[in-house]
C-alpha cells in the first residue's frame, strides 16, 4: 500500500476568542492578497486549502494556518470518488495553488481580462502613478490657454468698464474651475483604485493638514500588481504616458530657475539700492551750506557816515 495522503480543509470555523475581521486580516496578510478574496473562504462551505500531503507536511502548513486564528483541519485524502454528487461539488472549487502562502484570486467565478480600459471621466478602473500625473498634465496644458484667454478677455473688460461682462466672465470661470475640478477628482480615484484604497478617500484633501500632503501620497505610493476589488491592472505606460509624465521634471526645473533668477534679481537691487543710499549719505555738496557774504560799501561817504566822529571833550 501507497503512504496514506492528507489535506487542509477549512469549513469557516474561528479559534476560541479570535475575531473574523482580525481572521481576516491575517490571513490575508499570509496569503499576501486583499481582504476581498479572502471572504470566499468564509462562505460557511468546506474548502481544501491543500491536497496530496504527507503528514509531516500537514502539520507544518496547519501550523501556520492555526497562527492566523482560524480553525483548520487535516482530514486523509480519499482514494476513490465513488459519489459523482460530490465530484462535481469539487469541481466547483478553485483549483488549488502549489503552495498555501499564495494569494487567492481577486473575484472566485469571474474571468477577468489581463489589463484594464482606460475611462478618464469615470469613477471606475485604475490606473498608475506614471499614467495619473501623465493624464494631470494634459489636463494642466488644456486648461492653461483657456485660463489666459479668459485673462485677456477680463482685462479688456476691466479697462471698458463694462460690468456685464465682468459678471458674465465670472461665471464662465466659475464653471471652468468647476469642470477642472470634478475631472483631477475622477483621476485621482482611479488611483486610490489602483492603491486598493476607496476613492472616497480623496476627501481626506479637504481635512487641513492631512490635505497638504496626501496628494504626494497618491503620487508615491505603488499600486497592486494584479487584480484587486476595483478590477484588473491598467495596461502598462505608453512611450506618450512617459514622455508627459517627464514634462513634470521640466516644469518644475523651470519653476526652480525662476525662482532663483527672481531672488538673485531682488538681491541686486536690494544691494544696489543700499549702496546708492550709503553713498548720497555720505557726500556733502555745496548746495547744502549755507554761505553769508557781505556785500561791500558803495562808496566812501557811505563808509564815513557809518563811522561814528570821536567825542572832543575838552570842547564840551
Amino acid at each position: 500500500m501507497s503512504e496514506p495522503r492528507y489535506k487542509i480543509v477549512f469549513d469557516g470555523a474561528l479559534q476560541p476568542g479570535v475575531d473574523i475581521t482580525t481572521a481576516k486580516l491575517n490571513l490575508a496578510d499570509l496569503f499576501k492578497s486583499d481582504v476581498t478574496a479572502i471572504e470566499r473562504l468564509f462562505n460557511g462551505s468546506v474548502v481544501a486549502l491543500k491536497r496530496e500531503l504527507s503528514h509531516s507536511d500537514a502539520q507544518t502548513y496547519l501550523q501556520a494556518l492555526n497562527k492566523t486564528g482560524i480553525a483548520a483541519r487535516i482530514e486523509t485524502e480519499t482514494a476513490i470518488e465513488l459519489n459523482l454528487a460530490d465530484v462535481h461539488e469539487q469541481a466547483q472549487v478553485v483549483a488549488e495553488p502549489d503552495s498555501p502562502y499564495a494569494a487567492p484570486r481577486a473575484n472566485v467565478g469571474e474571468n477577468l481580462p489581463e489589463f484594464a480600459t482606460l475611462k478618464p471621466f469615470s469613477v471606475e478602473g485604475r490606473i498608475g502613478r506614471l499614467r495619473f500625473l501623465a493624464w494631470t498634465m494634459v489636463l494642466s496644458l488644456v486648461t492653461l490657454p483657456i485660463v489666459g484667454v479668459f485673462a485677456l478677455l477680463a482685462l479688456g473688460l476691466v479697462s471698458g468698464d463694462s460690468t456685464t461682462g465682468l459678471i458674465i466672465g465670472g461665471i464662465f470661470a466659475f464653471f471652468l474651475f468647476i469642470a477642472f475640478l470634478i475631472v483631477s477628482i475622477l483621476f485621482s480615484v482611479q488611483r486610490l483604485h489602483d492603491i486598493g484604497w476607496s476613492g472616497w478617500l480623496w476627501l481626506l484633501n479637504l481635512v487641513p493638514f492631512v490635505g497638504s500632503f496626501f496628494p504626494l501620497v497618491i503620487m508615491v505610493v505603488p499600486g497592486n500588481t494584479g487584480a484587486n476589488r476595483y478590477g484588473p491592472p491598467p495596461p502598462a505606460n505608453s512611450t506618450a504616458v512617459k514622455v508627459l509624465c517627464s514634462l513634470w521634471i521640466v516644469f518644475f526645473a523651470l519653476i526652480f530657475a525662476g525662482g532663483m533668477l527672481g531672488g538673485i534679481s531682488a538681491i541686486q537691487q536690494e544691494y544696489e539700492s543700499n549702496l546708492e543710499s550709503s553713498y548720497e549719505s555720505g557726500s556733502v555738496t555745496t548746495d547744502e551750506v549755507e554761505v553769508e557774504v557781505e556785500s561791500p560799501a558803495d562808496s566812501a561817504d557811505e563808509a564815513a557816515e557809518a563811522a561814528q566822529a570821536p567825542v572832543d571833550s575838552a570842547k564840551e
